[in-house]
């Protein structure tokens, strides 16, 4: 076993895994305290080991709003399916987001009807597809937060220089920290720490978390997403919540520097600006999203192919909103298991591989 197998081997490894479960016990506030999860993979790699029974009573995790297929509102998705109508249209996209239900239709029920749906997985397959189809117009539905968008930002400085005519974007990329600080301002809720995503502060650092813990007086932790990487991170939470500190700390240190990644941060700033985006369950919150800058409109779908896009409406009974923002647990939503499964999904949230839904219909 080489150097770097051995070390990752530390991340799975059951005597640690037991040493940090008896740090969190010691350090636990006798109060209790309630940390949020925010980052869809953690949600997942938490219900897959079980880790919320290993945690000492009083210390409850919460998933948050980290799965970018799941916040991705209707009005959104019902804007991709206009387009996807457009007849001379190819939509190129993640596999998710072709099941994810719109007002009255979804990528995959238009894929059936003969639209050309086809699913990619970076921005730059999608590019390859539009040199391969003159003929078509192809359009990169851009949803994810900072962990892709500096991909998709990458694919149409290439596009613009290849003078390619026929690659747009649907742009439905959000950045984090807005929605975090939606979810801490939300008087119905009482969070006492967040567990903050390894995959995003690889491209943003710390530094756009840290206004939660200077304005909010609550602590994170940005961590990794084996069992002892979340182990870790929680341990430095309670630590953080015994010590009554509020930091933003960083136990992911072979991932995540704490300026983030300069070259990705520059693209993203190079071709988008942020603006105001919705969130499923969190609304309209200003600043959170990203359009692309005046000198690269000529590459976003809605502007140059304008198609007419249905009126917006939500499912009835359906509450992955309630469970994007911590409401209520997914199987505390009447159609949890019964109306809504995998097979046949009524909301993003069991669509997704990263949705809270899917995960606690998986593993709990």
């Amino acid at each position: 076993m080489d150097a770097m197998q051995a070390e990752l081997a530390a991340f799975k490894d059951p005597e640690l895994a037991h040493g940090l479960i008896e740090a969190i016990a010691e350090l636990a506030p006798a109060t209790g305290a309630t940390l949020m999860e925010v980052c869809g993979t953690h949600t997942v790699s938490i219900a897959r080991n079980g880790i919320r029974n290993l945690l000492p009573d009083g210390v409850k995790l919460s998933s948050g709003p980290g799965c970018p297929v799941c916040v991705t509102s209707n009005h959104d998705i019902d804007k991709v399916i206009a387009l996807a109508r457009v007849p001379e249209v190819t939509i190129a996209t993640f596999g998710d987001m072709t099941r994810v239900p719109g007002s009255t239709s979804s990528l995959l029920a238009e894929q059936a009807a003969g639209r050309d749906v086809r699913i990619v997985y970076s921005p730059l397959d999608a590019l390859r597809l539009a040199q391969e189809l003159p003929e078509r117009q192809v359009v990169f539905v851009g949803v994810g937060f900072e962990t892709t968008t500096p991909l998709t930002a990458m694919a149409v400085k290439r596009a613009q220089a290849m003078g390619l005519a026929n690659f747009t974007v649907y742009g439905a990329h959000k950045n984090m920290p807005g929605a975090l600080e939606a979810i801490v301002a939300d008087p119905e809720l009482h969070i006492d720490a967040l567990i903050l995503p390894g995959h995003v502060s690889t491209i943003i650092g710390a530094e756009p978390y840290r206004f939660l813990a200077r304005e909010y007086g609550i602590p994170g932790v940005i961590t990794g997403f084996e069992p002892n990487d979340i182990l870790q991170g929680i341990a430095m939470i309670v630590r953080q919540l015994r010590e009554g500190r509020s930091e933003v700390e960083i136990a992911y240190a072979r991932g995540v520097m704490a300026e983030g990644n300069p070259v990705a941060l520059a693209a993203i700033d190079e071709v988008f600006e942020t603006t105001t985006a919705t969130w499923r369950g969190l609304g309209a919150i200003p600043g959170s999203g990203y359009q692309l800058r005046e000198g690269f409109a000529a590459f976003d779908a809605m502007r140059r192919l304008q198609p007419d896009v249905e009126p917006t409406k939500e499912h009835a009974g359906c509450r992955c909103g309630d469970v994007l923002r911590a409401h209520l647990r997914p199987d505390e939503c009447p159609l949890f298991r019964t109306v809504c499964t995998p097979e046949n999904p009524v909301g993003p949230c069991m669509v997704s591989s990263e949705g809270s839904c899917a995960a606690y219909y998986r593993y709990y």
